[in-house]
């Protein structure tokens, strides 16, 4: 019995190859950021990948909203990724690309975000370079950009942050990344971490470690640009506190220009605020 329990739940993960009548011609990769959840802010090419795909090819964090953007038709497969859990392999997602590709089909890679921040898309290119595969990347809003201008906080501004610095919150196999914490900490500079919710204790320690003053403003959102978006303003020394309250996705912001960050429930409020003033 346990023997067809575990065939069972490898056949819920397979995915048909081929199998079909080829093509007259060769399909096409399209590396497609999804921005950061707001339907609004795809591009308009991102849009038009999505109108015209075979098969999406979509991670977690991509809405309903977005992939109900892609014709009926289209197959629609998640490879959602969550922390110490994936549905798929990078490798066995490079490989369905390339497959699919070859099979005569426009491939749509549906990323949270933009393809090349944090979202492995370089290494879906090699694949489909390597391969023969025509492949396009459509850049998206990396959330970094959604989480500022929601909180009403510039990335960079003139007297407080005369530059901007994105870095991953985790290492490779996990645990605290290696960073240089030393640049991080200079002052009038801002530090967005992705993917660092769960390791913003050490990350601050780091930082304020090296010399980063514990008073700096700091800002976490949570879902950035979504409906169900939380924000909240805290400093350095506090980051580690203020995270324990949020489940993520999310992103800590540290920065002197982050004093100029709103707290409160984002998209949400504003739409409270709108059917109000309506009414």
């Amino acid at each position: 019995m346990p023997h067809r329990q575990d065939r069972s739940k490898r056949a819920d993960r397979l995915v048909v190859l081929g199998g079909g009548a080829q093509r007259a011609r060769p399909g096409a990769v399209w590396l497609v950021g999804a921005g950061p959840g707001d339907p609004e802010l795809l591009t308009l090419k991102a849009l038009k990948a999505l109108e015209r795909a075979d098969v999406v090819v979509h991670d977690g964090l991509v809405s309903e909203e977005i992939l109900a953007l892609a014709p009926r038709a289209a197959r629609r497969i998640s490879v959602a990724k969550r922390k110490s859990r994936h549905s798929y392999s990078q490798d066995e997602i490079n490989r369905m690309l390339v497959a699919f590709a070859r099979d005569g089909l426009e491939v749509v890679r549906l990323k949270g975000g933009d393809p090349f921040i944090f979202g492995r898309g370089g290494e879906e290119l090699e694949a489909c370079r390597e391969a023969g595969v025509e492949c396009h990347v459509v850049p998206g809003v990396t959330a970094a950009l959604a989480a500022g201008a929601s909180a009403g906080a510039p990335l960079t501004h003139r007297g407080s942050a005369q530059a901007v610095t994105f870095v991953t919150g985790h290492a490779a196999k996990g645990g605290e990344p290696d960073l240089d914490w030393a640049a991080l900490a200079r002052p009038n500079h801002t530090v967005v971490i992705y993917m660092g919710l769960s390791m913003a204790a050490p990350i601050a320690a780091r930082l304020m470690a090296a010399g980063r003053d514990p008073a700096t403003p700091a800002l976490i959102v949570e879902n950035a640009s979504r409906a169900d978006e939380r924000r909240v303003v805290t400093t350095l020394s506090g980051l580690a506190e203020a995270a324990q309250a949020l489940a993520g996705p999310a992103l800590l912001i540290v920065g002197e220009a982050m004093a100029l960050a709103r707290g409160g429930d984002g998209a949400a409020a504003v739409e409270a605020i709108v059917r109000e003033a309506r009414a």
